[in-house]
């Protein structure tokens, strides 16, 4: 039976992932996830698109703190605590044609990412009191949220389809890649490639509490709905270990995709994955190895 084989959380759009074993599952998608971005200093994002060395940032979660390193810098530390907002200026940002409330984690971040960028930076953080809605087009009649995710609060890929596609990139002589290239929330072990292309709602048996408290806790069904293929940038041609793409196969796997994964859908926008949204079992845990019941659709 299908299970979830990695979970992955980026805290900081665009920056480094942490795999993670268990993590709680909120409205707006996996907790911590795209809780903070990194803007220009007038609230434009910036990401790999235009900043590839944001691969460089690698992020870690303690019980007290955000904690950042990169490459010549000294870590950087923010609270993780939403009570630590209070003292920070709210400023109005944008991500894609969405206009966010934020707020301003200071000057030190903002010197941090000034400096390692080698331009003027500010590092935000997503204020929960102020919901950004995902787009309704798409939703199905959910009210669903996202915080500085692109567009919707997850993004599901089975384990298969970057096998299948790592057969075709080493068939032409391309190095194989990575599941960090494509940057899931869910990766979904046990389905046939492409097979999330099909998929209209996954059912998980998850937990309703934390390791500690799992003894008592007992299990609870998580729904997440599956709603939009994920169209590619070129995001997937960056190198996370180096902030940079490959030598030798600077356009791969984006020049592979382009021979088979054209999606009619979105004007042949390149996919890989899909977009998620959570329709019941907010709250609950997700674990590695919880058990994945998927609800297959061939319509349209």
């Amino acid at each position: 039976m299908p299970s979830i084989s990695a979970l992955y959380v980026y805290p900081v759009k665009s920056c480094g992932g942490i795999a993670v074993s268990e993590v709680r599952l909120l409205p707006t998608g996996l907790e911590y996830d795209r809780n903070w971005m990194v803007t220009n200093p007038a609230g434009r994002m910036l990401t790999q698109r235009s900043h590839a060395r944001l691969a460089l940032v690698e992020v870690a979660l303690d019980e007290h703190d955000l904690i950042l390193s990169a490459p010549g810098m000294a870590a950087l530390r923010t609270p993780l605590a939403i009570e630590s907002t209070a003292s920070m200026q709210n400023v109005t940002v944008s991500i894609w044609d969405d206009t966010v409330q934020a707020f301003d984690t200071g000057p030190e971040a903002a010197g941090w990412f000034s400096s390692f960028l080698g331009e003027a930076a500010r590092l935000v953080r997503f204020d929960p009191s102020v919901p950004r809605p995902a787009d309704a087009r798409w939703t199905g009649g959910i009210a669903a949220t996202a915080q500085f995710s692109d567009g919707f609060p997850l993004l599901v890929i089975g384990e298969s389809s970057l096998d299948d596609l790592n057969t075709r990139l080493t068939g032409k002589g391309a190095p194989s890649i990575p599941m960090n290239r494509f940057r899931p929330n869910l990766v979904i072990g046990g389905l046939d490639a492409y097979e999330e292309d099909y998929v209209e709602q996954v059912t998980i048996q998850a937990w309703d509490g934390i390791e500690a408290a799992r003894a008592t806790s007992g299990e609870r069904a998580v729904q997440l709905n599956l709603i939009k293929p994920c169209a590619r940038c070129p995001i997937p041609t960056i190198d996370q270990a180096t902030g940079a793409p490959h030598a030798d196969w600077p356009n791969e796997p984006l020049d592979t995709m382009a021979t088979y994964r054209g999606n009619a859908r979105l004007d042949g926008a390149l996919t890989f994955g899909q977009n998620a949204i959570v329709a019941a079992g907010e709250g609950a845990v997700l674990a590695l190895g919880q058990t994945v019941d998927a609800e297959l659709s061939f319509g349209d």
